[in-house]
């Protein structure tokens, strides 16, 4: 694969940038943090309260479809053991009633997902919009010059998740 020029420029001139900007605001004293928002979304008050609130939400859904999966199963298993016995009429229109089955099952596990994904976004759109606001009230009662929320590598000393998490736990 040819990398053209352009695709590692760019990238390079936002390190460069970044690592400046980085010099410049250490000679001047600036107080840098940084936080771990995997954590945030899975450690804070919010976010536990989310996922609950999607568990519960859902939880009736899912136990429907595992009811209706171990139908569609048991159904083909007395399908496999009985079709040597049965007759040819019967038999294929046993195949076709599970092949129905098993497509309804299908259709409602997609439709499932697709809502539980539409809803965990929404969810978690939420609880981002609340961390961003308790993130930027931590920064400026705390006089952070920045903030990194996605990093390689975070020295424990600059990070301040545990401080958003409190901050968020607390938050009304």
């Amino acid at each position: 694969m040819k990398m053209s020029l352009q695709s590692w420029v760019k990238p390079a001139a936002v390190l460069a940038l970044a690592a400046l900007m980085a010099t410049g605001a250490a000679a001047q004293g600036a107080k840098i943090g940084a936080v771990n928002v995997d954590r945030i979304l899975r450690d804070s008050t919010p976010a536990k309260a989310a996922t609950a609130k999607l568990e519960q939400e859902f939880s009736k859904r899912e136990k429907e479809l595992q009811t209706l999966a171990a139908q569609v199963k048991s159904a083909s298993e007395k399908l496999e053991r009985e079709a040597p016995t049965l007759p040819e009429s019967q038999r294929v229109s046993r195949q076709r009633q599970l092949v129905d089955q098993d497509r309804e099952l299908q259709r409602k596990q997609r439709e499932f997902q697709e809502d539980l994904s539409l809803r965990r976004n929404e969810g978690l759109q939420q609880v981002l919009e609340k961390v961003n606001r308790v993130l930027k009230q931590v920064a400026e009662n705390e006089k952070y010059d920045l903030i990194v929320q996605e990093a390689a590598y975070i020295n424990p000393k600059l990070d301040i998740t545990d401080k958003v998490i409190e901050a968020l736990n607390n938050a009304k």
